[in-house]
């Protein structure tokens, strides 16, 4: 059986499934949701460990936070939302709105985040009362089928159709059968990589995709290095730094610079600024410019032998003091490890200035991190960068996704908009996953306008 044979088979089992979905009321629904989440969470540590030794890459204690604290949140937050039928009544505008499902959704999911990205994937599609179907990538490809396995087995248990969530099996993961989910599902998740991004949105099918991290860290001076800097180093290195929400850089006012860096030392990171030894780790991360893969998730003190640098024992992160952004920094870019580009900056207006010039290399649309209390600063930064989402004073790589401590809809798949290539610039939610339809009530009272008040200035 051909990629396309084979796809087209899971297609119409999960259309049969769906059927059955559709007529499920709030409750039935929401009940699927929740099971197929806490399924996941509670065997986290045993799929954080498949994960990690499957695709070689990343810390097992991090991806057992990923796991059960993305479905403990993503519930907390569908919790209670409606999605079934009518959802909405606006009297006052006499609209009514009725949610339904789309269908089937196609979900490519990244190596990164090989199950925690399927399991939110799955938990909104069955929120909108659609079936998923997960495309795993090649180096979790194992993984990704035995999470969605466990998912299903919590969907039988409560009677509810398998075939709901189902995952392109192990030795049927193609770039064919990646194309062949894109084009023959109703809607597209894509999470990962720009080349399968692009394919995506090229798939004449509806899609929602993610673009480049590079989340830059912007320091104002009224921030406590002494606070900060083990936050930053906890946001840099979480996962040995795969996330695309990492902090990337650290921008500070040079003034306080010197402090600051002396905070992150104590916090064990190692901090190179003599020419050479920057030279030598760009070298190694960025050989002729191009991100350096067999780094990727490495740790720091690897990396730094690796270029042939001294490097303190224990140390959790390298930092590396930048005098150029931009184009002309191979260190401005997104950087999948434990690394840390550092700047100075005279004025805040020049801070964000240097925030721009590395976005425009990598990353615009996404996301960047500010330590600020001064709201002048801080709205100044938002209507001068084109990201989607703004942190203030919290930990990218926990906070971007959706946190605790903010209320960022909880997601896998960050949208960075135009700037970023993507349809949406928000998170990803349930409700991207639901047609809504409209009823519009007539009302004759409702007087005609007057040209001359409507165009008057």
């Amino acid at each position: 059986m051909d990629a396309k044979a084979y796809i087209d088979s899971l297609i119409e089992k999960a259309r049969v499934a769906q059927a059955v979905i559709e007529g499920y009321d709030q409750a039935k629904t929401d009940q699927c949701v929740k099971v197929v989440g806490k399924a996941l969470a509670d065997r986290a540590e045993e799929f954080a460990m498949d994960s990690v030794v499957e695709s070689k890459m990343g810390v097992y204690e991090d991806k057992i936070a990923k796991i059960r604290n993305k479905a403990m949140f993503t519930w907390k937050y569908l919790k209670g939302k409606p999605s079934v039928g009518i959802i909405e009544r606006d009297k006052e505008l006499g609209i009514t709105k009725v949610a339904k499902p789309i269908g089937v959704i196609g979900a490519i999911t990244p190596v990164t985040n090989p199950v925690m990205t399927p399991m939110h994937n799955a938990m909104i599609a069955l929120k909108g009362r659609n079936a998923v179907i997960i495309c795993p990538h090649p180096s979790a490809k194992n993984v990704g089928f035995k999470a969605t396995e466990c998912m299903r087995a919590a969907l039988k248990e409560i009677g509810a159709p398998e075939d709901l969530v189902q995952c392109v099996e192990p030795d049927k993961v193609t770039m064919e059968a990646s194309a062949a989910v894109m084009a023959e599902c109703d809607v597209c998740i894509a999470t990962g990589g720009p080349g399968m991004v692009k394919a995506a949105y090229s798939s004449g099918k509806p899609a929602f995709g993610v673009g480049a991290g590079n989340n830059q860290c912007l320091i104002d001076t009224d921030a406590d290095p002494v606070k900060i800097a083990p936050m930053i180093v906890t946001g840099r290195t979480q996962d040995n730094g795969v996330l695309c929400t990492c902090e990337q850089t650290i921008i500070v006012q040079e003034d306080m610079y010197d402090t600051m860096i002396a905070e992150m030392e104590k916090n064990d990171v190692q901090y190179y600024d003599k020419k050479e030894d920057v030279d030598k780790l760009r070298e190694t991360l960025f050989p002729g410019g191009e991100l350096n893969k067999k780094c990727v998730g490495m740790l720091a003190g690897d990396i730094a032998k690796l270029a042939g640098l001294e490097c303190k024992d224990g140390a959790r992160a390298l930092m590396a003091a930048c005098d150029v952004a931009g184009v002309a920094e191979d260190l401005s870019k997104e950087k999948l490890f434990p690394v840390i580009a550092a700047y100075k900056y005279k004025t805040w207006e020049e801070g964000v200035d240097i925030v721009v010039a590395n976005l425009d290399n990598m990353g615009k649309g996404h996301s960047i991190s500010m330590h600020s209390f001064n709201d002048e600063h801080i709205e100044y930064a938002a209507n001068r960068v084109h990201v989607s989402r703004f942190l203030v004073n919290g930990i990218g790589s926990a906070g971007l996704g959706g946190a605790a401590t903010n209320n960022l809809v909880p997601t896998g798949t960050l949208g960075c908009g135009t700037w970023g290539g993507n349809s949406i610039s928000e998170n990803l939610a349930y409700y991207h996953l639901i047609n809504v339809s409209r009823i519009a009530y007539t009302d004759e009272s409702m007087p005609f306008p007057n040209p001359d008040e409507v165009w008057a200035d």
